[in-house]
């Protein structure tokens, strides 16, 4: 199985840039696809980005297509999200995840229960 570690986040302005980093530690990360969620109180974890094992390919919730980027360094055993032009709603905390079975075409899963490890998680507050 594989460790997540989280770090990056914290307090931005609207308008403004963040980067989430996520560590892996055990099996090797390119054996996973993988994904980024968020979840405000209250509220179910939100599916906001996926990338596959390869990283060729890439899918995003709407709400943050042109402004998030997933991506992944497999000889690292890093993946990233960057964040740009924030805003208030993107407030929440951010989880990172690895999966082994892959539920949508493009070789990954956008759906919280195909995922099988998950990081601790890290706060986002974006202030307007």
């Amino acid at each position: 199985q594989v460790q997540l570690v989280q770090s990056g986040g914290g307090l931005a302005q609207a308008g403004g840039s963040l980067r989430l980093s996520c560590a892996a530690s055990g099996r090797t990360l390119s054996s996973y696809f993988m994904g980024w969620f968020r979840q405000t109180p209250g509220k179910a974890r939100e599916f906001v980005a996926a990338i596959s094992r390869s990283g060729s390919s890439t899918y995003y919730t709407d709400s943050v297509k042109g402004r998030f980027t997933i991506s992944r360094d497999n000889g690292k055993n890093m993946v990233y999200l960057q964040m740009n032009s924030l805003q208030p709603e993107d407030t929440a905390v951010y989880y990172c995840a690895a999966g082994s079975n892959p539920t949508y075409g493009g070789g990954y899963s956008i759906l919280a229960d195909g995922y099988d490890f998950w990081g601790q998680g890290t706060q986002v507050t974006v202030s307007s």
